[in-house]
């Protein structure tokens, strides 16, 4: 039986809603380490994280708020898959506007990020 069902944009919609609840808790650095594939690498405006360095960086930041908007799935085979949305937030206070881009593989039984890249959105 094949990993992509039609169920799947609510799958992963489901999926990266976990991270960033985990994310208004301050719990980014814990959901990261079980969520991501030990190869995944995340990209940020001017920077490059691999998985040990994004679990770092995240532990302990807390988002105020967030909301998910303009959700795409693209599926790229039988075992992974882009998610594709706006995102804006809130962030030390400060209010964030971005695009972002999840890549979902599928292993061993359950979806893992392989891949997480944030760009500036625009109006």
């Amino acid at each position: 039986m094949t990993a992509i069902t039609d169920d799947l944009p609510a799958q992963l919609i489901h999926q990266e809603h976990e991270g960033w609840e985990a994310m208004t808790r301050g719990e980014g650095g814990s959901h990261s380490f079980q969520a991501m594939l030990p190869e995944a690498i995340m990209v940020f405006p001017g920077t490059l994280l691999e998985r040990g360095a994004v679990i770092a960086a995240l532990d302990g930041v807390v988002w105020g708020s967030y909301a998910l908007s303009e959700q795409r799935v693209v599926r790229l085979g039988d075992r992974a898959a882009m998610l594709v949305y706006r995102l804006r937030g809130v962030r030390d206070g400060e209010a964030v506007d971005l695009w972002a881009t999840t890549t979902y593989v599928y292993v061993d039984g359950r979806w893992r990020v392989g891949a997480h890249q944030q760009s500036p959105a625009s109006d």
